[in-house]
């Protein structure tokens, strides 16, 4: 069972299959996009022992050679040592412009390996094949890479589109429940962001979905992967609509700064609480009408997840010091923070006319 999706960005156009039996056929769809039957392979500690062997066999079977590095898991990596230890592996693989580099795992390796291919040589491709819902659904689409910094996430990088996207649903299987919902933060953003018909069929299937229907899966990720697609074609280095892509982020990347970067707190829990407030915030403006909040935080309880700061262990900083994290947001402009605000569910829009009292009301409620 196979779906794709066309990302079309004329000569940087590529496709994004999501379906089964992706990862055992890696070989043969990869093959096409080399001109040397030559790959080289960046995953992680986790990923490896349980894939690596799948994708090396599936690339003999091609006679693709290859050779595979493999980095320390958790969002640690994604900073300047795994990236210099990264980009001088590569050289010492020799690998060049029209070879592949194949980013194997979760958003931070994603984020990471697409990095180092955007500044190996001054860019070299790479495919993604993604093993997480929130890689599958979001990281690994679009062309966005980075690495953090001391002052916040993501503010190092650029963006540089894969040639493939290789989303196996199969490989979800292997996710502990919490890292599968962590994922579902970032599918519950699209339907949030624009289209509330899907927000309403996730309500209606999610909880099917999380238990491992794979029908589901592949719908769901089908659809976010759509929706993310069309977007990006619109707007491919966010200038306008592709902001819209960050509903639920502003807070999510001030929680995460918080934290720590740690597990006390996963990308996607920190999406789907920013999601809920925002739209406690939205609510709160008369943008959005009453019930969407409560509409938000008990589709979050019904699967189990994280809805409120008061759900992350330990202490997090009061509200004034974390509207300040939030001044480290990639998206602030001229000194003014953009919000990702709803004009009711499915319809969302980017606004810099937000009083910071009525957020910091929205920090300390959710406490």
């Amino acid at each position: 069972m196979r779906e794709t999706v066309h990302v079309p960005l004329g000569d940087r156009a590529y496709d994004v299959l999501i379906g089964t039996g992706l990862l055992t056929s890696a070989g043969d769809l990869i093959a096409p996009l080399l001109r040397r039957p030559r790959v080289a392979i960046i995953t992680d500690e986790t990923v490896a022992p349980l894939h690596l062997a799948t994708l090396e066999k599936a690339l003999d079977g091609a006679g693709i050679t290859h050779s595979a590095l493999t980095l320390p898991a958790g969002e640690a990596t994604k900073s300047w040592g795994p990236l210099s230890q990264s980009v001088e592996w590569l050289l010492a693989e020799k690998i060049e412009r029209n070879d592949a580099v194949i980013a194997f795992g979760g958003g931070v390796i994603g984020d990471l390996v697409g990095f180092a291919a955007a500044i190996l040589r001054r860019g070299v491709r790479y495919i993604q094949i993604p093993t997480t819902l929130l890689a599958q659904v979001d990281s690994s689409v679009g062309g966005k890479t980075a690495i953090n910094a001391p002052q916040g996430k993501n503010l190092i990088g650029a963006f540089h589109q894969p040639s493939l996207v290789l989303a196996d649903v199969e490989a979800l299987g292997t996710l502990t429940r919490r890292d599968f919902l962590a994922g579902y933060g970032e599918v519950m953003k699209y339907g949030l962001l624009g289209d509330a018909g899907f927000f309403e069929w996730l309500e209606a299937n999610a909880p099917a979905m999380a238990d491992g229907d794979v029908e589901k899966r592949i719908h769901a990720v089908k659809r976010s992967v759509q929706m993310k697609a069309d977007i990006v074609a619109r707007d491919e280095t966010e200038q306008g609509d592709r902001a819209l892509l960050n509903l639920g982020h502003t807070f999510c990347h001030a929680l995460e700064n918080a934290t720590g970067y740690s597990d006390r707190l996963l990308h996607g829990e920190g999406v789907a609480i920013g999601c809920a407030m925002a739209a406690d915030l939205s609510s709160r403006l008369g943008l959005s009408p009453q019930e969407d909040p409560s509409r938000v935080q008990a589709h979050l309880h019904e699967m189990g997840m994280r809805a409120r700061l008061s759900d992350i262990p330990g202490d997090l900083p009061d509200a004034a010091a974390l509207l300040e994290l939030m001044g480290q947001d990639k998206k602030v402009i001229d000194g003014k923070l953009r919000f990702i605000l709803m004009r009711g569910i499915g319809n969302a829009f980017v606004t810099s006319d937000v009083a910071s009292e009525a957020v910091l009301d929205v920090i300390r409620d959710a406490a």
